[in-house]
Formats: C-alpha cells, sequence, structure tokens
C-alpha cells in the first residue's frame, strides 16, 4: 500500500499519524507468536491435549481457499423475432419461447411470422425425420 503524504492535508495528515502511532503502540505490545504458541502447546499437555487433537492438523499457515471459475456469461444475440403491435417484444430464438409469441403461436399464427426480415432463418425445426417412415424404391 503507497500513501502518497504530499497530497494530504492537514487534517487527513494528523489523522494518519494518529493511527499509524496507535497501530504501533499495538504491535509492539503484542508477544511474538512462538512463545504464544509454545504456551498453548504446554496448556494443552498439561490438561493431556495435544494441539493437533484440539485444532486438527492444520499448517500454521492455512492454505487460500480456491475460488470458483466465474460461469461464462451468455453473449447477448441480435433478436430474430419482432411483435409487430409492440417493437419492443423481441426474441433471439434462445432459450424459451416469450409468453407474447406463445400467445399467438395458439390463436393460430406460425412464429415465421414474426421473423424480421433479412436477418435470419426460423430457429424451430419444421419436421423431423425422426419417427417417420421413409419407403425405398428397389429397382
Amino acid at each position: 500500500m503507497k500513501i502518497d503524504i504530499d497530497k494530504l492535508n492537514l487534517r487527513e495528515l494528523t489523522a494518519f499519524l494518529a493511527a499509524a502511532e496507535k497501530r504501533k503502540q499495538l504491535l509492539s505490545n503484542r508477544r511474538p507468536a512462538t512463545s504464544v504458541r509454545r504456551e498453548a502447546i504446554a496448556l494443552a499437555s498439561r490438561h493431556g491435549y495435544t494441539i493437533e487433537e484440539l485444532f486438527g492438523e492444520q499448517s500454521t499457515v492455512q492454505p487460500a481457499r480456491r475460488r470458483r471459475k466465474a460461469s461464462r456469461k451468455a453473449t447477448k444475440v441480435a433478436p430474430k423475432y419482432r411483435d409487430p403491435d409492440n417493437q419492443l417484444n423481441t426474441w433471439s430464438g434462445r432459450g424459451s419461447m416469450p409468453r407474447w409469441l406463445a400467445k399467438k403461436i395458439r390463436f393460430g399464427q406460425h412464429a415465421t411470422d414474426f421473423l424480421i426480415p433479412g436477418i435470419a432463418k426460423p430457429t424451430a425445426r419444421t419436421s423431423s425425420s425422426i419417427g417417420e417412415r421413409t419407403l425405398v424404391k428397389q429397382g
């Protein structure tokens, strides 16, 4: 941490000095960690325990937790479908079908009626070959 003391005004500089003096006193009054550790081990053994029994087999420095990788953010896709009644209602063809489009399809219109001209092909397939019978001509 770098602090540019040239840019501090008198009030900030006084507060900084007071905080530094307080921190200095705290650090100087603390006993060394090795002596505290020795006393803790001695106290535990006096009562019939080991440090490992009380605190587990942890190292003195605990490893940093691994951070999860951020899930990949979905990219923004240009809309393919637009509601002629409300130009703000659009759909890119990804995810579940919006209510406005589902409602219009229920009343007999097709999703292709709402395609934005020149943008792309329809998302949904019109036919699927799964489950269909095909005739093979033998010749």
